[in-house]
């Protein structure tokens, strides 16, 4: 799930909005190893149309938007475009927040030999999920995909496509709540083996830094020696003109509220983990290939630390 979102005035293009579907290209959705739909853990006992705000912009739809997709509203375009208009950057954002992920799943699946993945805050798919890249090269890897918007729910059969050797799942839970989120993947995930606990673009969702600290630490205890911790997180301190102002409108306007935080505050997230090289970077440079090492530096910071 990507940063930023917005609440558009109420115009008659986001009263349209709320009578509209979004266009979809997965369709009624492939059924995973567990029959599709009965891999779907849904925690509010409502159906998820009936949960679905579309006359307000939303973060998970708006980052489809900039990342090519069609799982959005016209709102969402609006809204997309507004922030793009004021914060120019931000689909490069977007883009380099996917681009990193497909580089560390790779690393973890292949060198690392991580066979598990927890993907919380998964947002809508699109190309390239944490399931494809991992299973492309350990088939026999485990994903459980970690969400609560309702309309990531309802495409959540499109995630649920796994390799017969392997395992893909979803649940409907909030970061806010660790030990629900721990729960629930213990159905598919074997916490006794390593797990790469994957939080990109969450963290800044929880503006309270002690809280947000207060969630990785449970998550990363539940986990053995070996797991490793991912996170990208929006910051002010890297390139990219017109970002606070972006995130100063975004603020004033959405649901949920987004913060940025400094190097020091994401480092304070690893405390008695290892730190791998590069180290706190941009994302777009994390273990970049040559001719990445030429992109902008977005102001998004990629890591990946291990338990040890």
């Amino acid at each position: 799930m990507g940063p930023w979102t917005s609440r558009p005035a109420d115009t008659a293009a986001g009263r349209q909005a709320s009578t509209q579907r979004p266009s979809s290209r997965y369709g009624s959705g492939r059924q995973g190893p567990y029959g599709g739909a009965a891999n779907v853990s849904d925690s509010t006992g409502q159906a998820p149309e009936e949960r679905i705000t579309s006359h307000i912009a939303h973060n998970a739809r708006v980052w489809n938007y900039w990342l090519g997709g069609k799982d959005h509203y016209p709102v969402d375009e609006q809204v997309g475009d507004q922030v793009t208009s004021m914060y120019p950057s931000i689909g490069e954002v977007a883009r380099a927040d996917r681009a990193f992920l497909g580089r560390v799943v790779s690393l973890l699946a292949g060198e690392a030999e991580i066979r598990q993945f927890l993907d919380i805050g998964t947002g809508l798919p699109t190309v390239e999920n944490t399931h494809e890249v991992a299973q492309r090269i350990a088939p026999d890897a485990r994903i459980v995909y970690v969400d609560n918007d309702p309309i990531v729910l309802t495409h959540a059969r499109a995630l649920l496509t796994s390799s017969p050797e392997g395992a893909t799942s979803y649940v409907d839970a909030d970061a806010h709540e660790p030990d629900a989120i721990l729960r629930a993947a213990a159905a598919t995930l074997d916490f006794g083996r390593p797990v790469a606990v994957m939080m990109l673009g969450i963290l800044n969702f929880i503006l309270d830094t002690d809280e947000a600290r207060a969630i990785v630490r449970r998550l990363m205890d539940a986990v053995p020696s070996g797991s490793y911790l991912v996170i990208t997180h929006p910051t002010l301190e890297l390139g990219g003109e017109g970002n606070a102002e972006a995130m100063k409108f975004w603020n004033e306007n959405a649901t949920p509220p987004i913060t940025a935080r400094s190097k020091a505050e994401v480092e304070s997230f690893l405390e008695g983990l290892e730190l791998l090289e590069p180290g706190i970077v941009s994302c777009a440079r994390w273990r970049a290939d040559a001719a990445a090492e030429e992109a902008p530096v977005v102001a998004q910071f990629g890591v990946v630390a291990r338990k040890p």
